[in-house]
C-alpha cells in the first residue's frame, strides 16, 4: 500500500533535539538598540557611537524591524512572533543552516530540479546533500525521500511553486512529509502569490517543524531592496534571532518596504496583470513551431521544452532578449524558462521567437 494512503503517525518533533549545541549555549550579541525600547522623537541618543548629524540614515535601523513586521502581520494574518526578516531569503536560509546543521556531520535533502542556492548554502556550511529527483511531472517521491533520510538529515527543502518548473507540489504529499520527516521542513514560497494554492503559513501551529520562506522580490516588485521573510514557530524564530546579525535589514530597505506595502491593492493589481500576461504568453508559445511542451505554472514564469535550448537561448541573446536556459537541470533537458514581463516585453519576446 502506498505510504500516502496509510494511517500516518505524526513524528515527535522537539527543537532541542536538532539545534546545534554551540547555538543552544550561545549568548546573543546585544546591540544598543536591542537594550533600549520605547523610542520617542524627543530623545537624545548617545549610546551607539553614531554620527550625530542627521541625514535620514545616520542612526542604526530597528534591529527587530517592528513597524515592517507589524504590516506584514496584518497582511499575512500571522503573529509578529512568528516572523523573522533577512537580507533576502538567502540570508534567512543561511541562518537556518547555521542554527540547526552541524558542519561535516549533518545533511539536507533537496529535490532537483529546484532552486540552486540550497546546495550552495549547504556547501558553504559544510553540510552533506542528499538529492531525490522529482517525478516526471515534477512531484516529490515521498517514499524515496523518507527512505533516504537518516538521523543526520536536518532539513528537507520543498520549493512550491517550484523553481524552475513552476508547478505546485501536491498538498497531501507535503503533509505526509511534514508529519514523518524527523527534521525541519522548509517550504520555499517565493512564488506563492501567483498560485491558487494556499500558503502553509497558516498551519504553523499544526507542524512545529515547519518553516515557510517568502520574499518581497517577486509579487511585491521589490527585488532591489533584498527583503526575505521567514515564518515559523516562536521557538524557531527565537533561535534564529539569537544568531542573526544585529542590524541585518538596513534602514532604506525597511523604509521602502513599509512605503510599498502601504499602497493599497498595488501588489494585488500587479499580480492580476502578471497572471493575465502569463496566459497570453502560454497561448503564444503554443504557436511556436519549435516549442514541444509547456509545463503548468503557478509562478510568474513559464517553463517550455524546445528543440534545442542552447541554440534558441543564444539566438534570443543576439536579439537583445535574456531568458534562462535550464537544459542542464535534471528533467529539464532542452527547457527554457521565460519570466512573464509587461505586455510590451512579452510582445517583443513572441515576435522574436516567431522570427527565429
Amino acid at each position: 500500500m502506498n505510504i500516502i494512503h496509510k494511517i500516518i503517525m505524526k513524528a515527535t518533533f522537539d527543537i532541542n533535539n536538532i539545534i546545534r549545541p554551540t547555538i543552544k549555549a550561545l549568548k546573543p550579541y546585544s546591540s544598543a538598540r536591542d537594550e533600549f525600547q520605547g523610542v520617542t522623537d524627543d530623545m537624545v541618543f548617545l549610546d551607539a557611537n553614531e554620527n550625530p548629524f542627521e541625514n535620514g540614515v545616520n542612526r542604526y535601523p530597528d534591529p527587530q524591524q517592528g513597524k515592517l513586521k507589524t504590516i506584514l502581520s496584518e497582511i499575512k494574518g500571522v503573529s509578529t512572533k512568528n516572523i523573522l526578516l533577512g537580507n533576502g531569503s538567502d540570508e534567512v536560509l543561511d541562518l537556518v543552516f547555521r542554527a540547526f546543521c552541524e558542519p561535516n556531520v549533518d545533511n539536507i535533502i533537496t529535490l532537483p530540479p529546484t532552486y540552486g542556492m540550497y546546495n550552495v548554502l549547504a556547501n558553504i556550511n559544510a553540510i552533506g546533500i542528499k538529492e531525490v529527483l522529482l517525478t516526471e511531472d515534477f512531484q516529490p517521491q515521498v517514499e524515496k525521500i523518507l527512505n533516504e533520510a537518516d538521523a543526520q538529515s536536518k532539513i528537507l527543502f520543498l520549493c512550491s511553486p517550484n523553481n524552475p518548473t513552476g508547478n505546485s507540489f501536491n498538498a497531501s504529499e507535503m503533509e505526509v512529509l511534514l508529519n514523518k520527516f524527523q527534521g525541519l521542513v522548509v517550504i520555499d514560497e517565493a512564488y506563492i502569490d501567483f498560485s491558487k494554492e494556499k500558503s502553509w503559513i497558516h498551519r504553523l501551529e499544526e507542524f512545529p517543524n515547519l518553516i515557510v520562506t517568502q520574499t518581497l522580490s517577486k509579487a511585491y516588485a521589490m527585488a532591489g531592496i533584498r527583503l526575505g521573510i521567514c515564518y515559523a514557530s516562536a521557538e524557531i524564530i527565537t533561535v534564529l534571532n539569537t544568531i542573526k546579525p544585529p542590524y541585518n535589514v538596513n534602514e532604506l530597505t525597511q523604509i521602502k518596504a513599509v512605503e510599498q506595502l502601504n499602497i493599497k491593492d498595488l501588489a494585488k493589481n500587479q499580480i492580476a496583470d502578471i497572471l493575465e500576461e502569463r496566459e497570453v504568453l502560454v497561448s503564444e508559445l503554443n504557436g511556436i513551431y519549435f516549442v514541444s511542451k509547456i509545463y503548468p505554472s503557478d509562478a510568474n514564469f513559464v517553463l517550455a521544452k524546445v528543440d534545442d535550448a542552447t541554440k534558441r537561448y543564444n539566438q534570443l541573446i543576439k536579439k537583445g532578449i535574456v531568458i534562462r536556459n535550464r537544459t542542464t537541470q535534471p528533467g529539464c533537458e532542452n527547457c527554457l524558462r521565460f519570466t512573464v514581463g509587461t505586455t510590451a516585453e512579452n510582445k517583443i519576446l513572441i515576435k522574436a521567437l516567431k522570427d527565429l
